[in-house]
C-alpha cells in the first residue's frame, strides 16, 4: 500500500465547563509520602527530597528541578529558557568552560547518559549521576547542582560559540512533523501563552540576543522557592541532607522578585479543526482531542481516579492494537 503524500490532522475540543487551569486544589485524603523519603523546605524556600537506595551499588542520582520554562521567556527572550540549560555545561562559578564536563567524563559519567538536562513550558531539569564511592564524589556533585542553581557564568566568548549549536538543534528538528507541529498548535492551544512559546525559540532571536536578556531570565527565575533537589541513591541520607542544607541554605532570591505567573488554556464554546499537510510528509493521521478542567492532585481520590484512567487506556488500547491484524483491518494504527 503506497503511503499517502500530504498528512492531516483534526483537532476537536470538547467543551470543559470551567476554564482549563494549570493547577487544580485537591480535596480530600491526602495521599501519604513514602517513609523513606525525606522531605524538608529550607527557610529560603527551596525543597528537597532524600531516599537511600542501595541499587545501583555506589551510584546517585541527582537532580536540579527549576520551576520555570520556555512560558516564562519575555517576547526579547524567545528561547533563552533552553539557552541558559546549554550554558550550565559551558561553564560555572567552580568549573570554568568545559571543566565541569571534563571533571565528570574523569571519575567515569558520561555526558547525556550520566550527565544531561532537558527544558520544557513550564520546567527545567538537570541531571547527574555520580559514584559514591568516594566521599568526594558526592560532595561535588552537590557543589555542580549549587552551580547551576546560582553560579552560572555567562561568558560572551562561550555564548557565541553556543549560539550555533542551539540553532543547529533547532535546524535539525524541523522536519515535517514539526512544521505541521507549527501550524496546528496555535489551533489547539488557541488563546494561550503556550502556543507562543516552544522551548527551543526562533532563530532570530537566537542569533541576535544580548546576553544580558539571558542573564535576566537566569536571574529572574532561577530562585529557591522555585527551585527542588532531589537525591536518590547508595549513600548515608543524613551526610546527603547535611550537604543539601550546607550547599543551598544561603541561596537568597533576587530584590525585586518577579510573580511566577500559571498561564491557562481557555476552553471554548467550538470544536476547533486543523488541517495540515506537507510534502515530506510519511502518513496520514487523524487525531481527535478533548480538552478537559485538570483534575485535583496529591490525594487517595486522585490517585484511584489515575489508575482507573490508566486500566481504561491500557485496555482500549489493546484492542486497538489487536485491529489491524485482521485479513482486512480498518486502519494501519491506532
Amino acid at each position: 500500500m503506497s503511503r499517502p503524500a500530504k498528512w492531516f490532522v483534526l483537532l476537536a475540543a470538547l467543551l470543559a465547563p470551567v476554564s482549563l487551569q494549570a493547577q487544580a486544589q485537591a480535596q480530600g485524603t491526602p495521599l501519604p509520602v513514602d517513609s523513606a523519603v525525606r522531605v524538608g523546605t529550607l527557610p529560603n524556600g527551596l525543597r528537597y527530597y532524600v531516599r537511600k537506595n542501595a541499587e545501583p551499588r555506589a551510584r546517585a542520582e541527582l537532580r536540579l528541578v527549576v520551576n520555570a520554562g520556555s512560558v516564562l521567556e519575555d517576547e526579547s527572550q524567545h528561547g533563552l529558557a533552553h539557552f541558559i540549560e546549554h550554558m550550565a555545561f559551558n561553564g560555572t562559578k567552580n568549573f570554568p568552560k568545559q571543566e565541569l564536563v571534563k571533571y565528570l567524563e574523569s571519575i567515569g559519567m558520561r555526558f547525556g547518559a550520566d550527565l544531561n538536562a532537558y527544558t520544557s513550558f513550564d520546567e527545567t531539569e538537570y541531571q547527574l549521576q555520580v559514584p559514591t564511592d568516594s566521599g568526594k564524589f558526592l560532595e561535588q556533585g552537590v557543589q555542580i547542582l549549587e552551580d547551576w542553581a546560582h553560579g552560572q557564568v555567562f561568558d560572551r566568548t562561550e555564548i557565541e560559540k553556543e549560539r550555533g549549536e542551539v540553532i543547529e538543534e533547532w535546524r535539525l528538528g524541523q522536519g515535517a512533523d514539526e512544521r505541521m507541529r507549527r501550524q496546528y498548535f496555535p489551533v489547539l492551544l488557541r488563546g494561550s501563552r503556550y502556543a507562543e512559546r516552544i522551548p527551543i525559540g526562533d532563530t532570530l532571536t537566537l542569533r541576535t540576543f544580548q546576553p544580558a536578556e539571558l542573564e535576566r531570565f537566569y536571574r529572574d527565575w532561577y530562585r529557591p522557592d522555585l527551585m527542588a533537589v532531589i537525591a536518590v541513591g547508595d549513600f548515608d541520607p543524613d551526610r546527603v541532607e547535611a550537604l543539601l542544607r550546607e550547599h543551598f541554605g544561603e541561596l537568597r532570591a533576587p530584590a525585586g522578585e518577579r510573580p511566577r505567573p500559571v498561564y491557562q488554556v481557555p476552553d471554548h464554546a467550538e470544536s476547533l479543526v486543523s488541517i495540515t499537510r506537507d510534502q515530506e510528509a510519511t502518513g496520514t493521521l487523524v487525531q481527535v482531542l478533548y480538552k478537559r478542567p485538570v483534575e485535583p492532585q496529591g490525594t487517595e481520590e486522585a490517585y484511584r481516579r489515575s489508575l482507573l484512567e490508566t486500566l481504561h487506556s491500557a485496555m482500549l488500547n489493546v484492542r486497538l492494537a489487536a485491529l489491524p491484524h485482521q485479513a482486512a483491518p480498518p486502519f494501519i494504527g491506532a
